[in-house]
């Protein structure tokens, strides 16, 4: 078994040195992407066993994202469930006899954690906009953003170490009780490290979905605690304008109740005028 630190070139393309991870990842993208052709067609109203077993597999991804970050999961649903199915495939990869998965070596570990970095800041623009997601970095004061910078690095590159750690730490074991013993006895190991490898691959996909969705929420919170710019501005000026132009428009919406005088009006069409009564009195 090769060094998980160091990696071999089968062959290169061009200038590009092509390893067996690269071509185990090949392998596993195609095979995700044939399933996933051939799940989603041909889907109906009345579900057989196979779309039924799709629909549990979304739902049951839907109800992890809502309950783990509370948001809804339509924005997140193909990322998470991506990177879920791609790190329990290779990570299952080690069960063929003589592949090694491409989770035990760090260049796919590490393209795995820039993935993610990249997805949290391009979610944070999304659902906060370019402002709000730069001035989270300035919460809860401006003296944190190196420190709130360091953070989106760190914890980045700890979901790498942690990936490869576990992954590289199985298959080594399993070696060499191998080595050691035979094939018979790894059989539980094997079973265990089957699990192991679920485990992370949902430890990472929650990981991923944690960071993403609380970048969000603090990219929101930073974008409308932002005071109003015209108040703001008519504070700075010191003349009061701001209050008066919330005067005139409080005025503007609500009219003044002010009761009305009542009036006598003149009876005109019932007193005679005065010519009037005196050509009545020359007509008698």
């Amino acid at each position: 078994m090769n060094s998980p630190l160091t990696s071999e070139a089968l062959f290169h393309l061009g200038p590009v040195p092509i390893t067996a991870a690269i071509i185990t990842t090949w392998v596993i993208m195609a095979v995700l992407v044939a399933g996933a052709w051939g799940m989603t067609r041909r889907l109906t109203l009345i579900p057989d066993r196979r779309q039924a077993a799709l629909e549990l597999l979304v739902s049951t991804l839907d109800v992890q994202i809502r309950e783990t970050s509370g948001v809804e999961p339509t924005p997140y649903r193909s990322f998470i469930g991506t990177l879920f199915l791609f790190i329990l495939v290779a990570n299952l990869s080690s069960l063929l006899p003589g592949v090694e998965p491409p989770t035990a070596q760090m260049e796919t570990d590490a393209a795995l954690a820039l993935l993610v970095f990249v997805s949290i800041i391009w979610f944070g623009i999304r659902g906060a906009g370019v402002k709000g997601y730069l001035k989270s970095f300035a919460a809860p004061n401006v003296v944190m953003i190196p420190l709130n910078i360091l953070e989106s690095l760190t914890r980045t590159f700890s979901m790498f170490v942690r990936l490869f750690g576990n992954v590289m730490s199985g298959v080594f074991v399993i070696g060499i009780v191998a080595s050691l013993a035979g094939l018979l006895v790894p059989i539980p190991l094997m079973a265990l490290d089957l699990l192991t490898g679920l485990v992370q691959a949902y430890i990472f996909a929650i990981l991923a979905l944690v960071f993403i969705a609380s970048t969000v929420e603090e990219g929101r919170a930073s974008f409308n605690s932002e005071p109003d710019s015209r108040t703001s501005a008519s504070a700075r000026n010191g003349d009061g304008d701001g209050d008066k132009d919330k005067d005139s428009a409080h005025q503007t919406v609500v009219p003044p109740l002010t009761p009305q005088p009542l009036t006598p009006q003149p009876l005109t069409s019932q007193q005679p005028t005065s010519r009037t009564s005196t050509s009545q009195q020359e007509n008698s």
